[in-house]
C-alpha cells in the first residue's frame, strides 16, 4: 500500500489530526476498510468501534454528516424527525467527493474540504475507549476517542439508529 500516506486526502486528514491535537497516527491497512465490517476485521476489533461517517443530503441541499457506530445502521426516520426536517435524502458518489473532497469508502470525519451543514454522532461510540475513523482513503484508518470525535467536528450526539 505504497503511496497511501502522500494521497491528498489522507494528507487533508493528518493535518485535521494535528490541528485538532488528536494524538493517533493514521494506519495503513492491506486490507480494504471500505466498510466497518472490512476495517474491523482488518484491525481485530469490534464493529461497534468503528465510526462511519455517513453522508446525507438536507431538504435544502446542504450536507449532513452522521458518524455512527459500525454496529448499526442510521435510522434516516429518526434523524429527520430529530432534526425536524422531512426527510434525509441519499447521495451519490459525486456529491460526497465534490462536498467532503473523499471518495466513498474512505470519508472522514475531518478534513473536509467543505464542512458538513450539520454533523451528528452517535452516543453508541462513546461505549468504547478507543473508535477507528476513515482517513480520506479506503485503506487508511486512524484511532480515536468519541470525546475526541464530538470536540473536533462541533457535533450533535444523539442515538442515530439501533
Amino acid at each position: 500500500m505504497d503511496g497511501v500516506l502522500e494521497k491528498s486526502a489522507v494528507k487533508r486528514v493528518s493535518d485535521a489530526l494535528k490541528s485538532n491535537g488528536i494524538s493517533g497516527q493514521i494506519k495503513v491497512l492491506t486490507q480494504s476498510a471500505r466498510s466497518a465490517a472490512e476495517a474491523a476485521d482488518a484491525l481485530g476489533i469490534e464493529v461497534g468501534q468503528i465510526a462511519s461517517s455517513i453522508i446525507f443530503k438536507l431538504p435544502n441541499e446542504s450536507p449532513l454528516l452522521v458518524i455512527t457506530s459500525g454496529r448499526h445502521r442510521v435510522d434516516t426516520e429518526l434523524v429527520a424527525k430529530e432534526l425536524s426536517v422531512g426527510n434525509l435524502d441519499r447521495v451519490d458518489a459525486d456529491y460526497v467527493k465534490e462536498l467532503s473532497g473523499f471518495s466513498i469508502g474512505g470519508v472522514a470525519p475531518i478534513g473536509w474540504i467543505n464542512p458538513p451543514a450539520i454533523t451528528l454522532i452517535d452516543l453508541a461510540l462513546n461505549d468504547y475507549d478507543v473508535v477507528w475513523a476513515a482517513a480520506g482513503h479506503p485503506h487508511a484508518v486512524f484511532p480515536t476517542t468519541y470525546a475526541e470525535l464530538l470536540t473536533c467536528t462541533s457535533a450533535k450526539p444523539m442515538i442515530v439508529g439501533d
